[in-house]
């Protein structure tokens, strides 16, 4: 159950694979690097507890920044490529971040970032040369300064884990910390054996990796598979028709996607479907988004049964999971409850009858805190303290299985990414050209949702193309891509309540036409 383990039994076996240019650490050169990086963030000064960052595309170097936290009992924090550099200067500074981890790709990003970022004492920029640093004297080159650690464990090893962020509903993320026990990294906490074994991991196991790494699913199933001694590959970005060639090339027998990458691969032409050979798989794990029925019906067609299906939060509030057979026989459905205890509540907080649906309540299966904001783990949390939120809408069926079909909150989920509305709006109000905006999810057959906005521009400016292309440029200076509207609607008015609030709902409803669900 631990990546030293495999450095001393399987020394050259690969542990991580670029896909795109086959760069390859064995277990044996992933654990001296490992190592060295634990050591220098031990003369840095960081103990147990402690917490850094991590800012980069998918690369070699990635898994190696983790598993230095993972043996120094440090909380690492896993930050979105995507993020502008305020967002980035926010999720450093509230994490607590001592060090950041950053790339060549991502340093004019992490230079300006860290500018607001006082208590950072070291950055560490992968793939430079001295030359491409800034003058700021914390920034230094990763190589150069593991080159100067020993690469043997360091001396008082003990259990580290990631502290990931979930967007908050003002716009805010919020770290999701859990409780630490002093105990050696070669023992993983209960949750993660829980996942080996519903994921059906086994040593020499080849994952292939699709997804950003910073992301909370991907980061566990690599991390996991790690600690089993299997090989992980790991795709620079998702793309179908070569996704369908790595399975072939490297025999994968695992992997976890989300249903956007199940769609694109389904509309790849007939030939390129049925040419691949996918013989080698064993377990193909879907999350992170809700999956259309047709989509995966046809992938269990095309795939067989081995397609498995969890439903949960970066929280850890609970978790449902299905296979393929459980879902064949109820199609639609997350699965059955594994982790945690569901409540389906009313309004008021009463129990609602099977098959109504009402607020998923779980009491919860593993502890933890929203990082420095008890307010915000108050609100999540019913007043006997007993159960959490996750503000999702569902039903549970006669026989156990649960279904989803809304949100409470105005999250939306865009190819498996979420993205809480508040920040977009907030920004488009404070234009000098608009009066009120509302940003929400509509249905987007490849994607699930995309995010669109609906303005009210101020009176004697016109709603039209010039407007949405100058208010399109004023969000991309200010947020990441992924919360961009892909659209913008007009209105002379946008429904709002006697006291003020946005009626939200009404004009998110009209895009989603009559159905039952709101939620593709």
């Amino acid at each position: 159950m631990y990546p030293g383990a495999y450095a001393e039994k399987n020394p050259d076996r690969a542990a991580v694979i670029m896909a795109g240019s086959g760069a390859t650490l064995t277990y044996q050169e992933f654990e001296a690097r490992a190592n060295r990086l634990a050591h220098c963030l031990r003369a840095e000064g960081l103990a147990a507890l402690d917490h850094y960052a991590i800012f980069m595309e998918n690369n070699l170097e990635y898994m190696e920044t983790c598993a230095a936290g993972e043996r120094t009992g440090l909380y690492y924090t896993c930050v979105n490529s995507y993020l502008t550099a305020p967002e980035l200067a926010y999720i450093v500074s509230n994490s607590e971040s001592q060090v950041l981890i950053t790339s060549k790709a991502k340093l004019a990003v992490a230079i300006e970032a860290v500018n607001s970022c006082p208590d950072v004492r070291l950055v560490l920029v992968t793939g430079v040369e001295a030359d491409d640093l800034p003058g700021d004297a914390r920034f230094k080159s990763y190589d150069a300064v593991m080159a100067l650690q020993p690469d043997t464990p360091i001396a008082d090893e003990q259990l580290g884990t990631s502290m990931l962020y979930s967007s908050g509903t003002t716009g805010r993320p919020k770290g999701i910390i859990r409780p630490l026990p002093e105990q050696g990294p070669a023992e993983p906490l209960t949750l993660y054996t829980f996942l080996l074994n519903l994921w059906r991991y086994r040593e020499d196991m080849i994952y292939l990796s699709p997804a950003p790494l910073y992301h909370s699913a991907p980061q566990a199933a690599v991390n996991l598979t790690l600690r089993v001694g299997g090989t992980v590959v790991i795709m620079e970005r998702f793309d179908p028709e070569h996704y369908l060639t790595l399975i072939e090339q490297y025999r994968v027998s695992h992997s976890q996607l989300v249903p956007t990458m199940f769609s694109r691969m389904l509309k790849l032409p007939e030939e390129v479907r049925l040419k691949a050979d996918l013989s080698s798989l064993e377990t193909a794990v879907h999350a992170a988004a809700p999956c259309p029925v047709m989509v995966k019906q046809q992938m269990i067609d095309w795939w067989g049964p081995i397609i498995h299906e969890y439903y949960g939060a970066t929280e850890g509030l609970g978790f449902a999971a299905c296979d393929s057979a459980e879902w064949l026989a109820h199609p639609g459905t997350v699965g059955k409850v594994v982790l945690g205890e569901l409540s389906v509540l009313d309004d008021e907080m009463n129990p609602l009858p099977m098959g109504e649906p009402g607020t998923l309540w779980f009491k919860t299966a593993t502890e933890f805190q929203y990082h420095r904001d008890q307010e915000k783990t108050k609100e999540a949390t019913s007043e006997d303290g007993s159960m959490t939120t996750v503000g999702d809408v569902g039903y549970v069926d006669s026989d156990g299985f649960l279904y989803l079909t809304d949100r409470k909150t105005f999250m939306i989920i865009s190819g498996g990414v979420n993205i809480y509305p508040q920040e977009t709006e907030d920004l488009l109000i404070s234009h000098p050209k608009v009066v009120d905006a509302a940003v929400f999810g509509v249905p987007n057959v490849d994607l699930g949702e995309e995010v669109k906005a609906v303005v009210q521009a101020v009176e004697g400016v016109a709603g039209d193309e010039a407007l949405t292309e100058e208010l399109l440029a004023y969000l991309g200076e200010r947020v990441s891509r992924q919360k961009i509207p892909r659209s913008i609607d007009y209105r002379d008015e946008l429904p709002r309540l006697p006291t003020g609030k946005l009626y939200k709902r009404l004009l998110r409803d009209e895009y989603w036409g009559e159905g039952t669900s709101r939620i593709v």
